[in-house]
This record gives C-alpha cells, structure tokens and sequence, in this order.
C-alpha cells in the first residue's frame, strides 16, 4: 500500500466494529440469528441519502439475475447486498480496508445472501479485462486521488457496452472544514468537482448517459436525520458506528458544506463505449 492508502484505511479501519454491529442490533431489538439484509440498513448504506439514494440510483439501470457487478468501494457490503437481494445480480465487492471486507463477508453470510468480497484498490483492479456489466462507486471518489486511473480501470474490468454508476460527494465551492465522514485530514481528501469526473470519463471512452445533482435530496435527508434524533435521539444502530467519536463533528462539518452550497451528492451514469 502507498502512504495514502495507509492513511484511508487507518481512518476507516475504527476496531471491533462486527461486535459493536451485533450489540447494535441487538439493542434494536434484532435477534443476529434471525438477520435480514433490510436489518442491517442504517449502518450498511454508508452515504449520503443511505438505502434510499443507492435504489433511487440502481433503479436507473438494467439489472437482471446473473448481472455481473462489481461495487468498488463496498465498504461493509451495504450496496452489494441490495444488488444481490433486490436485483439477484452477481456480485463482487471490493474495498481498501480490511476490517470491511472481513465484515461484509460476516454480514453477507448471516443475513443468508452470497457475494464474493476482495481487498484491493479502486486505482489498480484484481481483474481481467471486460469482467463485468456494471460497476457501481458510491461515496468512494472522495479517497481516490487520480479519478482518471479510476475511470481507466473501470473501463478496463467492464464489457464492451457496461455501464458505470457513480455517486459520489463533489465540490462546487470550498472545501469543507475537517473531520469529514471520509476523511480526518487533508492528506486522504481528495474531493472532485464535477469536471473532472467528466473529463476522466471522456478520456477512458465513457459516454455519459444521465447525470442528476442531489444537494436538495441531501438537504432533505440529513433534516429527516436531525428531526428524528431531536424527538427520538440516537439510533442504537446508525452510521456513527462506522465514524467512532467524532461523528458529530464529521457529520455537522458536512451538513455545513452542503447547505452552504461547496459540496452535494451527483449521481453520473456511464456507458463504456
């Protein structure tokens, strides 16, 4: 690993997270012997918008049983699992931090679901040429700091005509103040603007299909969140699970930056010429 990739999975790497995932549950009044992938939502869909924003993208697409899929970025496996359960897509998660893929195996199996998960880089691919249909980023570009290798590779794993779905948090404006969910110093933030996924996609032969910007579908989302934890408080099972004692930070530091107008959630789907 570089430095850099050493430094992302230090951030997210947080330790014990399946047992604190499990008491969660527990606490929710879910019994882990009895796991469905819908259990596991509020902590797995680890982006703006959660379960939500990842159907409301998916939705766009053709996904049939047998898809071939490859969810760069996986995390602990929220999106794989949703590709798997809703769509009966072949799934293969990849994701730089260890802790995760160990962690999105374990939720996998225990909610009774199959999909394959890897270590590896988004910048340097394990696979062969035209592997896949369809390969989803949610949330990751944000850590990467060479969105045209990103572009090149995906297009490398995909077939000829497979699409690529992005959904990632971009920059209109300045940066927003640190921590961050992805990140707790500027060294591992390497935010995009639009632009430049445009231009790396133009440069690795994508086409763009369809492109929406979803600040206010953000805006609305995180007041849902804060309405909720002003009448209910926090959720025993929630995102700041993953982001340890500095949620509250990272998460206010964001909301800022999105109702200031500098940064907002943009979906972007690719067709691989």
């Amino acid at each position: 690993m570089t430095d850099t990739e050493d430094r992302i999975t230090a951030h997210y790497g947080v330790g014990n997270l399946y047992d604190r995932i499990m008491n969660a549950l527990r606490a929710s009044g879910v019994d882990p012997a009895a796991l469905m992938p819908d259990h596991l939502k509020p902590v797995d869909e680890f982006h703006i918008g959660g379960a939500e924003a990842t159907v409301a993208l998916l939705d766009q697409l053709k996904i049939d049983p047998g898809t071939h899929v490859l969810d760069i970025g996986c995390g602990i496996g929220g999106t794989t699992r949703l590709l798997v359960s809703r769509y009966g897509a072949d799934v293969t998660g990849i994701d730089l931090t260890p802790e995760y893929v160990r962690i999105a195996e374990r939720l996998t199996d225990a909610a009774g679901l199959k999909a394959s998960f890897i270590e590896g880089s988004a910048l340097d691919l394990p696979f062969d040429d035209e592997s896949f249909d369809l390969a989803t980023l949610i949330h990751v570009g944000m850590n990467l700091p060479d969105k045209a290798r990103l572009f090149r590779e995906a297009g490398r794993v995909l077939k000829h005509g497979g699409t690529f779905a992005v959904y990632d948090v971009m920059r209109f404006g300045a940066h927003p103040v640190f921590p961050l969910p992805w990140a707790s110093e500027p060294e591992v933030s390497f935010l995009g603007e639009p632009e430049e996924y445009l231009a790396a996609a133009e440069a690795a032969h994508f086409q763009l299909r369809a492109r929406r910007d979803r600040r206010e579908v953000a805006k609305d989302f995180f007041a849902r969140m804060q309405a909720r934890m002003a009448e209910e408080g926090p959720p025993a099972l929630g995102l700041p699970i993953l982001m340890g004692d500095a949620a509250p930070a990272k998460v206010a530091n964001m909301i800022e930056a999105v109702n200031a107008g500098d940064i907002a959630p943009v979906e972007m789907i690719f067709d691989k010429r």
